[in-house]
């Protein structure tokens, strides 16, 4: 895979013109703060779509009545007990931990995609989900046990990090090497992650490569409230530092140099945003397996409806991903039940043809 390096004036272009009309200047765009109200109304609809549908099925009504009884800890008012069980701890964190890390990957992939400004660009560019996915199989093929139950997780969390700061350590960002060189080193070591996970996954016996296939298209299967907490600290703190980084992200979109110019510490931003990237696709992949193209779908489908600012495409996207994986998990746990089918085959049926589409109409404008 080779990656065109984009110049100053590539960039420009695209962030004045992100959908290749030649008369993007006089487009007109819906308010960030409407667009942000509808999709916060969508995704809590699904949410409370997604709490009630199962084999248990529950209308909106009675699991907003649990909801709200939980919360405020008063009477359920004549609802089954058993009912709330359910909502409450079988299928209120799962759809939690849908939403966070959907909003994870989302987000990230708006922020990789501004920071190598290239419109291909996904969390699994940086090695993330390479090194994490490679951290979880060599935990299942070799048995190890070391954490007990979070084994798996945390050695995904801890193999993402490493890859990322390997990545980081090879491009040499800060010593003259630049954003290109990071995304090609990214893509190399991403490759050979990719090998190694295919030789554990060949060494694997039966039981554990049925673990192996799972994990790596993805699941929430094993959704809990203690998993929910173990990943929401990273979660905010990555959300918080990428939601920040609004403003240098939009300098950047000028090119490294001009950002220079106008007093951008482009080293400083670098690496905070490949290390919140990190930080929060680690504990998404830990947490949920490898889903992929989510990075790459929703950022460009918000910066459609709103255009290229950061400012509202970061939190837009991290919304966006949250309702995508929402919604592609209602669709896992009622397709064919009661089998429970992975989450990243929805989102490879969606992303797939919309990379597709992407590459013909970037060649497309390359023509016209």
């Amino acid at each position: 895979m080779t990656t065109a390096a984009p110049t100053g004036a590539d960039r420009t272009s695209r962030a004045a013109n992100p959908t290749g009309s030649a008369a993007a200047g006089t487009v007109r765009r819906p308010p960030g703060a409407l667009v942000a109200t509808v999709f916060t109304v969508i995704l809590l609809a699904a949410v409370v779509f997604g709490v009630g549908t199962g084999p248990l099925s529950l209308p909106p009504d009675e699991v907003l009545r649990i909801l709200f009884a939980q919360v405020t800890n008063g009477s359920l008012g004549g609802v089954d007990p058993s009912a709330a069980h359910v909502v409450w701890e079988l299928r209120l964190p799962r759809v939690a931990q849908a939403a966070m890390v959907g909003a994870s990957l989302a987000i990230a992939g708006a922020a990789l995609q501004g920071l190598f400004g290239n419109a291909l660009a996904d969390p699994g560019i940086v090695g993330v989900t390479s090194g994490a996915s490679l951290g979880a199989i060599i935990a299942i093929v070799l048995g190890l046990t070391v954490f007990g139950p979070w084994t798996v997780p945390a050695m995904s969390f801890a193999f993402g990090l490493a890859t990322t700061a390997l990545i980081y350590v090879l491009a040499r960002p800060g010593r003259g090497g630049g954003t290109v060189q990071l995304l090609l080193v990214g893509i190399a070591v991403t490759a050979v992650g990719g090998s190694i996970n295919g030789f554990f996954t060949y060494i694997a016996d039966t039981t554990e490569l049925e673990s192996i296939v799972y994990w790596s298209m993805g699941s929430l299967n094993r959704a809990s409230w203690d998993a929910v907490g173990a990943a929401l600290p990273f979660f905010i703190v990555g959300l918080a530092v990428l939601v920040s980084m609004a403003r240098p992200l939009d300098v950047l979109a000028l090119g490294e140099k001009q950002a220079k110019h106008v007093g951008l510490d482009v080293r400083r931003t670098r690496i905070l945003l490949v290390v919140a990237t990190a930080v929060i696709v680690a504990a998404a992949v830990a947490t949920a397996g490898s889903i992929g193209f989510v990075g790459l779908v929703v950022p460009h489908i918000v910066r459609i409806i709103v255009g290229p600012g950061h400012r509202w495409l970061l939190p837009l996207s991290a919304l966006g991903g949250a309702l995508m994986i929402v919604l592609a998990d209602i669709g896992a746990r009622t397709l064919n039940p009661p089998s429970e089918v992975p989450i990243g085959l929805f989102t490879g049926l969606v992303g797939g043809p919309f990379f597709l589409w992407l590459l013909y109409r970037r060649q497309k404008t390359a023509r016209g």
